[in-house]
Parts: C-alpha cells; structure tokens; sequence
C-alpha cells in the first residue's frame, strides 16, 4: 500500500499563489500514476492534475495554464503550484496515488481563495 500526506493548503487572496506538497510512503516504486483532485460539499471529487511513472502530465481544463504538478522521485514528493487562484478553486485537495492494485488517498487540504 502507498500512504500519503498533504501539506501546504491555506488562505489566499484571488490571484494569489499556493504550493501544495504530498509524500508517498510505502510500496513507492509500485506506483504509475499520482495526482491532485478537489471536492467542494454537494460535488463529485474532480480531477485537476496528474502525472505518471514515465512523467506525462495532464490537467483539467479549468486549470490549465495556471496550474503545474511536478514531482521530486528522489524525495518521493509530488507538487502542486497553484497560480493566478480565483475563488472557484476553493476546495479540499486530495493527493491520489494508484498501482496495478491499489487506489490511495491522502486525508486532504484546504484551500481557499477569498474575493
């Protein structure tokens, strides 16, 4: 099993920037894919970033261009840069990470961006 712990979520003013940080622990060297997603009350979790083992990246729409998800292999740590924040993009953000056998998710940060 993979473990994983955000950091780095918070207040923000609109067009601000935050960086987020999750760190993998455990069966690391299983993992193909890991990514970033968002849940607001009422709502599906969604999608904002992934990257995979080879380090093809892809975002949501809503975030492109502002958004960036990199990882540091050496320090088994995947980021999230947040840009240009607008209030929409309040939300509790979740750290994924999958292998051929497991789905694993971190316990979620906040992030808000006040008007």
């Amino acid at each position: 099993q993979v473990q994983l712990v955000e950091s780095g979520g918070g207040l923000v003013q609109a067009g601000g920037s935050l960086r987020l940080s999750c760190a993998a622990s455990g069966s690391i060297l299983s993992i193909n894919f890991m990514g970033w997603f968002r849940q607001t009350p009422g709502k599906q979790r969604e999608l904002v970033a992934g990257i995979t083992s080879d380090g093809s990246t892809n975002y949501a729409l809503f975030v492109k261009g502002r958004f960036t998800i990199s990882r540091d292999i050496a320090k088994n740590l995947v980021y999230l840069q947040m840009n240009s924040l607008k209030p929409e993009d309040t939300a509790v953000y979740y750290c994924n990470a999958r292998t051929a056998t497991y789905n694993s998710w971190g316990q979620g940060t906040q992030v808000t961006v006040s008007s």
